[in-house]
């Protein structure tokens, strides 16, 4: 005959301060002991009908919990050393904002292009995003190369205004005085 669940449980509580004090003496861990008895409350709760009553149910979870700190310990032989990421002050990350900010950008300057006539978003993707030179682009579109320069100062220009970007003072605007 089995224990019922909530005598196993009733148990548990009562002896949740000896459970610790036998895990962190395994551990040497605050954490890691918690977790252990947390597990080994875990286990025996599942297997509550394993307990035989009249046998000692300390000894019982103390099996238990040397049990889980075993295959802890070979689970960490085997998986190699760990470092705590918190406790390492030279990674860096990316700052989200940051990445947010820069999609958001590319999103605006991608749309401003697709508003852009044809002629004026050819030239801004061969010149300036595949590099080419100006005469190498005039020979791709067939047209003088001095038509390529205009169609260029348009075309940045367009994408300036669709993308919010305000000239700098004292620069060409392209306006002839």
């Amino acid at each position: 005959m089995t224990s019922p669940p909530s005598d196993i449980g009733d148990q548990l509580i009562a002896f949740l301060p000896n459970m610790r004090r036998f895990a962190l003496s395994l551990s040497r861990a605050p954490d890691v002991a918690d977790d252990l008895v947390q597990q080994a409350c875990e286990r025996a709760l599942a297997s509550s009908a394993s307990f035989e009553p009249g046998t000692r149910f300390d000894a019982w979870m103390f099996r238990i919990i040397r049990n889980l700190w075993i295959d802890r310990t070979r689970r960490q032989k085997t998986a190699g050393p760990s470092e705590d990421v918190y406790e390492r002050h030279d990674l860096m990350g990316e700052d989200g904002q940051q990445v947010a900010d820069a999609r958001q950008e590319l999103s605006s300057v991608r749309d401003a292009l697709e508003a852009m006539p044809e002629d004026q978003r050819a030239i801004i993707m061969l010149v300036c995003v595949d590099d080419l030179s100006y005469r190498d682009a005039a020979e791709v579109l067939n047209v003088p190369i001095g038509t390529v320069m205009s169609r260029l100062a348009r075309a940045r220009k367009r994408l300036a205004e669709l993308t919010g970007i305000n000239p700098v003072p004292g620069r060409s605007t392209g306006a002839r005085d």
